[in-house]
């Protein structure tokens, strides 16, 4: 269902603001709207914008749960504190100024781990130069100049340069983009050497003149490893001294971090406040908040706020805002209901105004899932794994499975399949495959079949009436009247179903006239609703292009109309021919695993046949289920054009 909305603005002093969120707003769901936007024009109001005060304590305390083992993490998430600001900057100092020694040590160790990888980094793309980089870098008559090339530029530097002038190439190592090495050419062609490499688009790298730079690059690669070797294990050392010493502040550092969390996040509603201008001081002095609630909340709030002296909340009378707009939805179903709301914002939040269909798909989803893949066996399995995902891994697929398995499961005994073998027990209904049913000019059907269109029928006829009943709510009245999924439309479609039903089971039908009436009445109005609706509202038709081309228009909106309500019917058929199409596929596992024959039963072939028909036409079935509710059940009545429910504060 939707829930009932309020708009509330709420307005203190600009220093208060946080207060007001952790106090008050923190209790409940608010979804804020921009309040500079809802009151565009006013001139005396500003943006709030400040720095957040919160961030560097939260990065601080987040560097010192960093330190804490897992398995105290998760005895400390089990004490949740809520601690004032000041408390949190006492606590974190102190226990910072325990560490400090420590952490002042690790940053000097991370610093000198960082500079020795860069060397590494630096050398390890010459490792292929065998030569002292201490004798190159002491040359005096021969220059050098480690570098880089491109690989294609590389190419092109082998094909039409490495042989015609007085330099030495040699190539250390590659990578995915460049071509790494060292040349050297004596100091007189220096200069015409380095333009040439240049001109090649060489890109030089310089080697830093230290001491660790003796040796060939392969020595000095392996020099380097072991330093860093040796920097990692005493970085572990010192963690493992800081883990021991931060590990009784364990629950303290979570409650920190916790509280941190909340005010950080909560502080970001300044950007949906607005600060108003105080002509006598020249200055901004008050904050003003906008946004929707739950009308219980929202009544709530205003009665916790009413003693406060620094506070000052108002509930509007009607459900429009200042700037206009229409209020977000707010969807709350009951449990087993709730993991359907996925379906319904796949296609579309309802509208604050429209009927949620939540429960409607929930129980039509589950009953349709459960008449095409009905089967003891596998409905207890897929309920069973569904709740399980549900649970474990909060996945509202898992529970829209679980009551599609529980469905399931039911047509199982009415159809008397248990993992396919149909000679367990009684059935208490049918069996899909054998089931027939007489019909006076069709001849014999399949029930199932004939079920399932008569479902559908149904079904189509009780969402018009729910179109009908949301037009009214929306006073959409008089064009409700005319419409093909209102009044007009559940007239003849009414009209349509009695007829069939009473053709279908030998009863006489009404007379021509009375047929002529009920039929070609709401067809004409559905026709010509354009026109009607121009009269009654004393407009004039716009396009009008004259009586023929009307009419024209007239016999093909009617055809469609027919076509619709027709192909919209047939869609259920799929109902019935996938049920036949499961107990099929169940029939050819059997036959495979030798169980139709009499002879011994292949146990192998009969699980892994199920599995692969729970998970192939499980999927299948599914898709088509959730096709039938997108288009042949969702199109009469539904518009999901409405903005979700944002809750833009976080609850202490």
């Amino acid at each position: 269902m939707i829930k009932d909305m309020k708009f509330v603005t709420i307005m203190g002093l600009q220093d208060d603001i946080d207060r007001m969120v952790d106090v008050y707003l923190s209790k409940y769901e608010i979804h804020f709207e921009n309040a500079l936007t809802e009151l565009y024009g006013s001139k005396s109001l500003r943006p709030y914008t400040s720095p957040n005060p919160y961030a560097p304590y939260l990065e601080r305390v987040n560097k010192l749960w960093g330190y804490v083992r897992e398995k105290d993490k998760e005895k400390s998430q089990l004490v949740i504190d809520t601690p004032s600001m000041e408390m949190l900057k006492v606590s974190i100092e102190q226990m910072e100024n325990h560490l400090d020694p420590y952490l002042e040590k690790e940053q000097e160790l991370r610093g000198f781990k960082a500079q020795k990888e860069a060397s590494l980094e630096m050398i390890d793309l010459y490792e292929g130069v065998d030569y002292p980089i201490e004798r190159i870098l002491a040359m005096d008559h021969i220059r050098f100049r480690f570098g880089r090339f491109t690989h294609s530029n590389y190419e092109k530097f082998k094909k039409y340069v490495l042989d015609r002038f007085t330099s030495i190439f040699i190539e250390g190592s590659q990578d995915e983009d460049y071509t790494y090495g060292v040349y050297f050419t004596p100091q007189q062609s220096l200069e015409r050497v380095d333009a040439l490499y240049i001109s090649m688009n060489w890109e030089r790298i310089f080697v830093p003149q230290e001491e660790e730079y003796f040796g060939t690059p392969k020595e000095i690669i392996a020099r380097l490893s072991e330093t860093i070797k040796s920097i990692d294990t005493e970085i572990a050392e010192n963690d493992t001294v800081i883990e021991e010493m931060i590990r009784p502040y364990a629950s303290e550092i979570f409650s920190a971090k916790q509280r941190l969390e909340v005010l950080s996040e909560n502080f970001s509603v300044r950007k949906y406040a607005a600060l108003t201008h105080d002509e006598f001081l020249q200055k901004e002095t008050q904050y003003l908040l906008m946004g929707w609630m739950d009308a219980e909340d929202a009544e709530q709030l205003i009665e916790e706020t009413d003693g406060d002296p620094d506070i000052v909340a108002i509930l509007e009378d009607d459900n429009n805002p200042p700037g206009g707009g229409t209020p977000p939805t707010k969807i709350k179903n009951a449990a087993i209901f709730r993991p359907f709301e996925m379906f319904i914002k796949m296609y579309g939040v309802p509208n604050y105004r429209e009927f949620d269909p939540t429960w409607l798909v929930a129980l039509t989803y589950s009953l349709l899932f459960g008449v095409m893949f009905g089967d003891v066996g596998q409905g207890a399995l897929l309920a069973l794994g569904g709740y399980f995902i549900y649970k474990k891994k909060k996945a509202d697929l898992g529970g829209i499975i679980a009551l599609a398995g529980v469905f399931a499961t039911f047509f199982g005994f009415m159809y008397g399949s248990v993992f396919g073998f149909e000679n367990v027990f009684d059935t208490i209904w049918l069996h899909p495959m054998t089931a027939m049913t007489e019909l006076p000019f069709i001849g014999t059907m399949n029930t199932v079949f004939v079920v399932a269109i008569a479902f559908g029928m149904f079904l189509i006829l009780t969402t018009l009436i729910i179109n009908i009943v949301s037009e009214i709510k929306t006073h959409e009245t008089k064009a409700v009247l005319f419409d093909r999924n209102g009044v007009a439309g559940l007239i003849f479609y009414a009209a349509l179903v009695t007829v069939i039903v009473l053709f279908m089971t030998g009863n006489p039908l009404p007379a021509g006239i009375v047929l002529a009436i009920v039929f070609g009445f709401p067809l004409i109005m559905m026709a010509f609703k354009e026109p009607i609706l121009a009269m009654m509202e004393r407009k004039q038709i716009e396009g009008s292009e004259g009586p023929v081309m009307f009419a024209v228009q007239a016999f093909f909106e009617i055809f469609e109309i027919l076509l619709s309500y027709f192909s919209n019917t047939l869609s259920f058929v799929r109902v019935g021919a996938f049920a036949m199409s499961h107990a099929a596929m169940m029939q050819v596992v059997l036959m495979l695993s030798g169980a139709t024959e009499g002879s011994s039963i292949n146990w192998l072939v009969i699980i892994f046949g199920n599995l692969i028909v729970i998970a192939l036409e499980g999927l299948v079935v599914g898709i088509q289920v959730l096709r039938l509710e997108f288009y042949e059940i969702f199109s009469h009545f539904y518009k999901g054009d409405g903005r979700p429910f944002e809750n833009h504060v976080t609850k202490n």
